[in-house]
């Protein structure tokens, strides 16, 4: 492949919590004009499809484990595309470095002497608990919120989650889906059983779904939860402010009354 007679760079762009409209209007420009672009896993097709088709779209997403293609890999492939095609657009879920490995991309590509621009996206830890109405912080209720993932690279909880237990902080929790019932059952040695719990999976697309329930009930409430799917965990009172969440708190007695 001859080298492009553009000047390379790279652009790591935050695609926002999923949902197609929720990219930045800064964004979606760079996406619109540029030359090649890495995406990641949990991309709304609906956004890829609204790019250029001639513009080159790599899939490098990694999801439970299952990587399309390693970190080294996606580092080689940004510097590659960026001096055989120009401009690089590095397409990130949620924002670029909230969990994300941006800093070793930018370092990376930055080595080889190809500048770098960052572009905040909308952070999933926010947006997805408030598409289902349940804010992170409210007066009286909760006036701070901790955002964590649920285990550490050796696969072992973090720290964090026991400290943010011991305070009455909201806490958000991502890429926890599988380990659900273990975190539930981590927090409640620390809160209350009738502390509300919520797990959204498919924040802000088509097919978001948000299971509600307390620490007491969990494993009811899990037992239905497809594993597969990503999903957030908002543990806190402010969930009890979810339009559901007394309803169906009223059925879970009313069934354990019969």
């Amino acid at each position: 492949m001859m080298q492009s007679q553009k000047q390379p760079k790279v652009s790591l762009v935050g695609a926002g919590p999923g949902g197609k409209d929720l990219i930045t209007v800064k964004g979606l420009r760079l996406l619109q004009n540029a030359d090649a672009i890495l995406y990641d896993a949990l991309i709304d097709n609906l956004l890829l499809d609204s790019i250029p088709s001639h513009i080159p779209k790599i899939y490098v997403g990694k999801r439970c484990g299952k990587h399309s293609q390693q970190q080294e890999e996606i580092n080689r492939l940004l510097v590659k595309y960026a001096f055989n095609y120009g401009h690089v657009v590095r397409l990130k879920g949620g924002d670029p470095f909230v969990f994300g490995r941006a800093s070793e991309e930018i370092d990376h590509v930055e080595s080889f002497g190809i500048p770098v621009e960052v572009v905040p996206g909308v952070s999933s830890a926010i947006a997805v608990p408030a598409s289902q109405g349940i804010p992170l912080t409210k007066r009286g209720v909760a006036s701070s919120f901790w955002v964590m993932t649920a285990t550490k690279r050796n696969g072992s909880f973090s720290e964090d989650l026991k400290h943010a237990s011991l305070s009455s902080a909201t806490m958000v929790i991502l890429m926890g889906v599988r380990k659900f019932m273990e975190i539930a059952n981590e927090v409640r040695q620390f809160r209350g059983g009738l502390t509300p719990i919520a797990l959204i999976q498919n924040g802000t697309l088509s097919d978001e779904h948000c299971h509600i329930s307390t620490l007491n009930s969990a494993d009811e409430m899990f037992s239905s939860v497809d594993v597969t799917q990503p999903g957030i965990i908002i543990v806190g009172n402010v969930v009890s402010e979810h339009p559901s969440f007394f309803e169906e708190e009223i059925q879970r007695v009313l069934h354990s009354a019969f």
